[in-house]
């Protein structure tokens, strides 16, 4: 994904262009709320959807305010090192959006520069969002705030600045001299990011109590179908938007997107019907979601046919990875790693050798998947390593876990004072469906 960076230069105002990127930004923006919020949710315990859905629009208000100040000169400021953005060039979009006249700064492709700080801030709260799934029920409410705010800072920002800014895994990086890496709307930056983080949070702050012994089935199915059906939608801005323009790419990029989702939930199916006999509506909206996450960063690289077969591939492979955690013992609650780390690894890789330009099933020989996989391990490293020393010094200072007792009684009770329903959450342990 090339990044709007606003220049000194004042083309002429693209006022179709300036639309779809503002339409992109918001349906981006809706894929944290009510998207995601309502796809986690009900994938949790009856006794857990607020606070689960309080995590995403907690998200919102924490990097609502944080990126505007250093987020986008973290992530497209001038290059630190080749690994983050100067956080003063250009903190609180000074110089950034207007010119010494009080001119708006519009961009290459005719839009002002505004927008494409909208655009990009909506991706930075999607992808912290994501994390959430992967500890639900069980952390404190305010310790979730402080990593979002820390996480987002020192993971998300310096990644969007390495592989979108300009940084070590973009074209002018380590690798740009044996192929351009190709991660189109965010492979790397959102899911192999998001889920290497989700993974090191479940392993440091630990199991739900009762993981594995008492059922913790997901407690409004149609809700999970709703939200993932709305981040299907939401998930044009976030591919077709990322051509950054109205233009043949977005068009591709809508296309790819469908098929592969398309694709993703019939293999997701097909593995659930040979291995346990039914064809579930979680698996379904899973399906959905792990064609999304697989398609994002070759949206603008593939063509339809082999969007198809990437979404064949990351719908079987997701469906296989998120029963791991039963096998390993990691409690990854809402299936962060099965899905975002699983699928972000099947796409970014499979770029390498599916690309229309630079594929090795393409005949054009094996840099561009040796590229992929590079910048693949970068960011499963970096985004591992940044998050366990954010984990372990949370966990050493304000604390993780809520009381067992209120993990017990639930932690909407606990954490927020309300519950979702009637006679849910009253202090009482729950037994048999609302677990």
């Amino acid at each position: 994904m090339t990044p709007l960076i606003a220049t000194s230069a004042a083309p002429t105002l693209d006022t179709g262009a300036t639309a779809w990127m503002l339409m992109s930004a918001t349906l981006v923006l809706m894929m944290t709320v009510p998207a995601l919020a309502l796809f986690y949710g009900g994938m949790t315990r009856s006794r857990g959807v607020l606070n689960m859905m309080m995590m995403s629009f907690g998200v919102i208000a924490v990097v609502g305010v944080i990126y505007p100040l250093w987020g986008w000169s973290m992530s497209y400021g001038d290059s630190l090192g080749g690994i983050l953005g100067n956080p003063f060039d250009g903190f609180a979009l000074d110089g950034q959006v207007v010119d010494a006249d009080g001119a708006h700064i519009i961009d290459d492709l005719g839009v002002p520069a505004y927008v494409g700080v909208a655009f990009q801030s909506t991706f930075a709260i999607i992808t912290t969002a994501l994390v959430s799934g992967a500890i639900a029920e069980r952390v404190k409410y305010a310790s979730w705030l402080v990593f979002a705010a820390l996480w987002v800072t020192l993971s998300y920002f310096p990644m969007a600045h390495m592989v979108w800014g300009g940084g070590i895994l973009s074209g002018d990086g380590w690798f740009g001299s044996i192929a351009e890496p190709i991660d189109f709307a965010g492979g790397t930056v959102v899911h192999i990011n998001a889920g290497i983080a989700g993974l090191v949070l479940a392993l440091v702050i630990g199991r739900r109590k009762g993981f594995g012994k008492v059922p913790m089935r997901p407690h409004n199915l149609p809700l999970v179908m709703i939200g993932a059906a709305l981040l299907w939608v939401g998930w044009f801005g976030f591919n077709a938007g990322s051509a950054f323009t109205a233009d043949g790419t977005a068009g591709l990029a809508w296309v790819n997107t469908t098929s592969a989702t398309a694709a993703a939930i019939l293999g997701w199916l097909v593995v659930e019907r040979l291995r346990d006999g039914h064809m579930t509506s979680l698996g379904a909206a899973s399906g959905t979601v792990a064609g999304l996450v697989a398609i994002t960063p070759a949206a603008g690289a593939l063509n339809p046919v082999t969007s198809i077969v990437l979404g064949a591939v990351a719908g079987v492979l997701c469906a296989l990875a998120v029963s791991l955690k039963y096998r390993w013992r990691f409690d990854d609650s809402l299936d962060v790693v099965g899905v975002h780390l699983v699928g972000g690894l099947v796409g970014t890789i499979v770029v390498g050798l599916l690309a229309d330009e630079g594929g090795l099933f393409m005949g054009d020989g094996a840099d561009q998947l040796i590229v992929q996989a590079l910048i693949a391990v970068v960011a499963v490293v970096y985004s591992g390593l940044v998050t366990l020393v954010i984990a372990l010094v949370l966990k050493a200072t304000m604390g993780w876990r809520v009381s067992d007792d209120d993990e017990a009684s639930g932690i909407d009770t606990a954490q927020h004072a309300e519950s979702a329903y009637e006679g849910i959450g009253s202090g009482r342990l729950l037994t048999g469906s609302e677990k």
